[in-house]
């Protein structure tokens, strides 16, 4: 069974999955509508002081009011399902990119960590793919767009490995048990496994050698689609123990630009 995928299969899965994973934050955001109003605990009039220059901070205030900011995120949700029923263009990608930065200003740089990093990274690459054909043509604009959302992905596994590496307590095993008996089913019940030191470490260590070997998915396809399956059921049980259902559909985009770049001459080269 060849698991391979050709360059408008990965560009157009690409495409559907992140769609899926923007409409499932905006739809967060619209719920969120009491909380970020002027009376709320996330109002902008509260944040705007983070804003040092005059003019940016009044054309922000335009931008953010609730008014303006439901709207906006109408029109995201809006855009969101189009990119999934019809495909990306220019003009779509960079609403969605620029509304983007203007939800990321909005909270400081980051709602949600992780996934707000994985959203950019996906947007930029779908942008270029539709923006740099113009200059270079179409199949090379979403080859760089594939490889861009494919090495920062990539690269983001084996930073938080061995990251992890580095600290004594994902070492021993102890962080593992800490973050899970603070998990909304939190804490670990007195017999569970992870209590005990020697799973805890074996947990912690899988994990670990998992995220730092990462780049070896781009080895062969196959590679590629057992490394994105582990990282879908990793980041599934994250959602189950902790709630962040953003993470999921977030990491999940950037598996069609693995496995397609997994299969190119560069990554089967590594």
């Amino acid at each position: 069974m060849s698991w391979s995928l050709t360059l408008p299969q990965a560009l157009r899965l690409t495409e559907c999955l992140f769609a899926w994973s923007l409409a499932i934050q905006t739809i967060e955001f619209l719920r969120m509508r009491t909380a970020t109003g002027d009376q709320g605990l996330w109002a902008w009039p509260l944040q705007r002081r983070d804003i040092p220059l005059t003019r940016v901070r009044r054309l922000l205030d335009g931008l953010f009011m609730p008014q303006v900011h439901q709207l906006h995120l109408a029109l995201r949700l809006l855009a969101a399902i189009a990119l999934f029923l019809q495909g990306g263009s220019l003009a779509l990608m960079a609403f969605l990119f620029l509304g983007n930065v203007l939800i990321l200003i909005r909270w400081r740089g980051a709602f949600n960590g992780g996934s707000d990093f994985l959203t950019l990274v996906v947007l930029t690459g779908l942008l270029m793919a539709h923006a740099l054909d113009r200059w270079f043509g179409a199949e090379l604009a979403i080859q760089a767009g594939l490889w861009y959302i494919c090495i920062q992905a990539v690269t983001s596994y084996f930073m938080s490995g061995a990251v992890k590496a580095l600290q004594p307590e994902w070492r021993s095993g102890r962080a593992m048990t800490i973050f899970l008996n603070s998990a909304i089913y939190g804490p670990l019940p007195l017999r569970h496994p992870l209590r005990r030191p020697a799973w805890a470490l074996l947990g912690s260590w899988t994990f670990i050698i998992w995220e730092c070997v990462f780049p070896l998915a781009l080895v062969d396809v196959t590679y590629a689609v057992a490394f994105c399956a582990v990282a879908m059921v990793f980041h599934f049980l994250v959602f189950w123990f902790f709630g962040l259902n953003r993470f999921m559909w977030a990491w999940m985009a950037s598996f069609p630009a693995i496995i397609w770049c997994a299969g190119q001459p560069l990554g089967a080269g590594l």
